[in-house]
């Protein structure tokens, strides 16, 4: 009996030690190369806000009081004047035809006043505001009717370059 049971541990020390072998070796790993990431993006250059755009308001007849649907106009050119600090603007007043040469100049300096101070109240700095009368010598429209004398009571506001300083009141008008 002891001879099998030295037969039996034996076996089982075979058995064992077949089975404690130990695990084949894996094969190289093959060096693969990750994906590069993407490049970073390019930085995006910031796009300059928009140039302030012109833009005109209206009077009544013979007077330079701001009209309500001017005070809007004039708060737009504002908010666009604020995002670009780099722009100036000319404020030109203009009337009809009706009234003498130099009544005219006197009224539309008077209406590029009023949306001066306008302006000014709201907060523009005074160094980006040039004013000009040319009087009835720009009309917008030809014509001596209602429609026309309308169109042409306005004041243009025109977006300049860099501060104006220099008010162009001084430029003779056109003949």
């Amino acid at each position: 009996m002891r001879s099998l049971r030295s037969l039996s541990a034996l076996l089982l020390a075979l058995v064992a030690c077949s089975h404690a072998q130990p695990p084949p070796t894996p094969p190289p790993a093959q060096a693969i190369a990750a994906p590069a990431p993407p490049p970073p993006p390019d930085p995006v250059a910031a796009r300059p806000p928009p140039e302030v755009a012109p833009a005109s308001i209206y009077f009544d007849y013979d007077t330079s009081e701001l009209s309500p649907a001017s005070r809007p106009v004039l708060q737009d050119l504002l908010d666009q004047a604020r995002a670009r600090p780099d722009q100036s603007v000319r404020i030109e007043g203009n009337c009809d035809e009706r009234g003498s040469r130099e009544y005219n100049l006197a009224l539309g300096q008077r209406r590029a006043e009023a949306a001066r101070n306008y302006l000014e109240n709201l907060g523009m700095d005074t160094s980006r505001i040039t004013t000009v009368s040319n009087g009835k010598e720009r009309p917008r429209a030809s014509g001596s009717d209602e429609a026309a004398w309308k169109e042409n009571r306005r004041d243009d506001l025109i977006p300049t370059s860099g501060n104006v300083g220099v008010s162009s009141a001084a430029e003779p008008a056109s003949r």
